[in-house]
């Protein structure tokens, strides 16, 4: 059994607000400062002053030219094109409408999408999880068309559920070769103080049954990505999850996705040293290429290694009974583009940025399929 979660960051469109560029030194700066001047309710004349600056210097008087695509019909089906290309009249009450749409998300290179079907097709996991998933139809269409590129079966089950987040966000698990999808379970609807939701996107329980009849119990979870107070209240919460399977009765659980800080990071102290679950980048069965180059020391992507990992946001925890199974693990990192000085084997079509599967590696294990027999104590005779 061979288990993959991969944050695959959209498949075929992506939100804008998604896309970071990365940031000079002195333009994080300039955005702090104008973060602290604009919440001030009494602005000295210093300060207009200094946000009129600060506007310029970050480009705010800079404006999209072509920010909007025109609608149109063409043999029946709805095409957008370009905004400035043509005059188009606009539409009276008796013709088809014909007007202008904001576009929010932008379209995922080809060799990225390749890439991204090409990352899994390594790997070739009976189960696979995914965070940042648009929707199903998208996750369909790349079950059925893209990963065939690279000669391995599409997935029998596929399921998508959206969570709280409008952005494409969604979080989905596909199965193959006799794993069976029985129950779901999201925990969106869990609220702080019956305000706000814990998760900002959605944790997911799936309930797997093997071919050999085992139950597998997997908790997939997305992480606040700017708030540390928030992120702490989620790990507890899934740490919660997790105590109460195990109080249950429930043993082989696989807990995993993006959770947005480092395994030395206070925020996930609730979920990584208050139970019992292993983190499988720390197993010595963990296979994960080093970095190369200047970017070889501890303090860089190299610590991907076994042991601490220092930009570490994704993770695949185990049960106690689950390390027991595990024959294999890893981390695969060929999709993404290396930042900077950072030197890692990558996929001959990755070139740059624009090509990169994602940001975020693969992460597996595989498992042994042999009937697992519940743990049984003898005592101790004298």
């Amino acid at each position: 059994m061979k288990i993959a979660t991969l944050n695959i960051e959209n498949l075929f469109h992506r939100d804008k607000s998604l896309i970071r560029n990365s940031l000079s030194k002195c333009v994080t700066n300039w955005i702090s400062e104008l973060d602290s001047l604009m919440p001030r309710m009494q602005k000295s004349v210093n300060d207009i002053e200094r946000i009129r600056e600060l506007t310029f210097l970050l480009g705010f008087e800079k404006i999209d030219n072509h920010p909007y695509g025109v609608l149109r019909k063409r043999q029946g089906e709805l095409f957008l094109k370009q905004r400035g290309f043509t005059n188009e009249n606009r539409a009276s009450l008796l013709t088809d409408w014909n007007g202008w749409i904001a576009l929010h998300s932008v379209a995922i290179d080809h060799k990225a999408i390749l890439n991204k079907a090409r990352l899994i097709a390594e790997i070739n996991p009976d189960i696979l999880i995914l965070q940042e998933i648009e929707d199903k139809a998208s996750l369909m269409d790349f079950n059925s068309t893209f990963l065939r590129e690279y000669d391995i079966s599409p997935y029998d089950q596929v399921l998508v559920l959206e969570g709280n987040d409008a952005r494409g966000l969604s979080m989905g698990i596909l199965t193959k070769n006799g794993y069976r999808l029985d129950a779901v379970k999201s925990h969106g609807l869990d609220f702080v103080d019956r305000a706000d939701p814990i998760f900002d996107i959605d944790c997911q329980e799936y309930t797997i049954t093997t071919p050999e009849g085992e139950t597998v119990y997997i908790l997939s979870s997305q992480f606040s990505s700017d708030n540390e107070s928030k992120r702490k209240i989620q790990a507890r919460k899934v740490a919660s999850i997790y105590d109460k399977m195990k109080a249950e009765g429930k043993e082989l659980i696989l807990v995993c996705g993006t959770l947005n800080d480092v395994s030395y990071s206070d925020c996930l102290s609730p979920l990584l040293r208050e139970t019992d679950l292993e983190d499988v980048s720390r197993n010595t069965r963990c296979r994960a290429d080093k970095d190369k180059g200047k970017d070889a020391g501890y303090f860089r992507m190299g610590a991907y290694r076994t042991g601490v990992n220092i930009k570490q946001k994704d993770y695949m925890l185990l049960s106690f009974e689950m390390i027991q199974k595990l024959i294999a693990c890893g981390l695969n990192r060929k999709g993404m583009w290396p930042e900077r000085n950072s030197k890692w084997e990558v996929y001959p079509t990755l070139k740059n940025k624009v090509h990169a599967a994602s940001s975020h590696p693969l992460i597996w294990g595989e498992f042994d399929n042999a009937k697992w027999q519940s743990r049984t104590y003898f005592p101790i005779l004298e």
